[in-house]
């Protein structure tokens, strides 16, 4: 009897011994996840909705690694074109001019400089706002929402307690509600609190990055060469931001910001992709742009130390 038990009592042991080299087996032998390939063709267009400069970049960390510093930065603007329709990821300043700037950033002794107006650019490739399907805003501040106006026939993909915090009284500082009023009479697709993919194929899509405002957004898309991409909004204002995970002094959510650096950089990592910084001027610089126009640009930005 107890020489029947010993047997037993080995089989079960061998058997778990076993079950556990399969497991450790299988693990080892599991080929690493490849990068989600685009499912349709997306072409993305840079455009330069702008310039800001800064005498003092103090407001953009909360630990004060850039106080005294002045630093420069573009203000993009980017036209994803999909074969099911047009999408407009941020407006910059779209075509406010140097006066109108001048009477809203003055006071906070920022430079903003106007480029080529927005309406000018998507005519040279072609485009018309009135024929751009989508429109949608990482935020609300004035340098991302500048010509949401100019869409006013675009579906907005908006989110409310971002709408609900833009609009509050008194406005949020860098948020003029008047340059997105158009969202009243416009079309409006409430994305509430998901994510949201654009034209259902997963190549573009909306993903909430609470923190620099109450419903910050970043455009994750999957392109046919580049892999995944995110477009950052405002999540990070220079590369060193980013590395660091730096918060600027007027965010919404400090806590929130965070969350959304290691959510979004996670991604990054899971599908070997990039993480696109757009108020950087070194990615800006080596973003591919659209053929220069015959359209006259705006004035030249002065050339300041910028901050990385």
């Amino acid at each position: 009897m107890q020489h029947s038990g010993l047997v037993s009592l080995t089989s079960r042991v061998a058997a778990v011994v076993l079950l556990l080299l399969g497991a450790v087996a299988a693990g080892i032998a599991e080929p690493k996840r490849p990068p989600p390939q685009a499912t349709a063709k997306v072409r993305v267009y840079t455009l330069d909705c702008g310039h800001l400069f800064f005498y003092d970049m103090g407001l953009f960390s909360d630990t004060g690694e850039y106080d005294g510093q002045r630093g420069a930065m573009p203000v993009p603007c980017f036209l994803i074109r999909h074969p099911k329709g047009d999408l407009m990821w941020d407006t910059g300043f779209g075509d406010l001019t140097a006066r109108q700037l001048q009477d809203m950033y003055g006071p906070f002794g920022i430079l903003a400089t106007p480029r080529t107006p927005l309406t000018r650019q998507l005519a040279a490739l072609g485009v018309s706002p009135d024929q751009v399907e989508y429109l949608a805003l990482s935020h609300l501040h004035a340098d991302h929402a500048g010509g949401a106006n100019l869409f006013p026939r675009s579906t907005w993909l908006l989110y409310r307690n971002e709408i609900a915090w833009a609009t509050a009284t008194p406005a949020p500082s860098g948020v003029a509600p008047a340059l997105f009023s158009a969202y009243r009479t416009a079309k409006v697709e409430w994305l509430n609190d998901n994510d949201h993919d654009v034209f259902g194929d997963g190549s573009v899509r909306i993903l909430r990055a609470s923190g620099h405002s109450a419903g910050h957004a970043v455009l994750m898309l999957q392109l046919a060469r580049a892999g995944t991409v995110i477009l950052s909004g405002d999540l990070a204002h220079t590369l060193q931001s980013h590395k660091h995970r730096r918060v600027p002094l007027t965010n919404y959510s400090r806590a929130e910001t965070l969350a959304s650096f290691d959510r979004v950089d996670k991604l990054i990592a899971n599908r070997q992709g990039r993480l696109i910084v757009q108020h950087s001027p070194e990615h800006f610089a080596a973003l591919p742009k659209p053929p220069p126009s015959s359209t006259e640009s705006g004035p030249a930005p002065p050339k300041i130390k910028t901050v990385r």
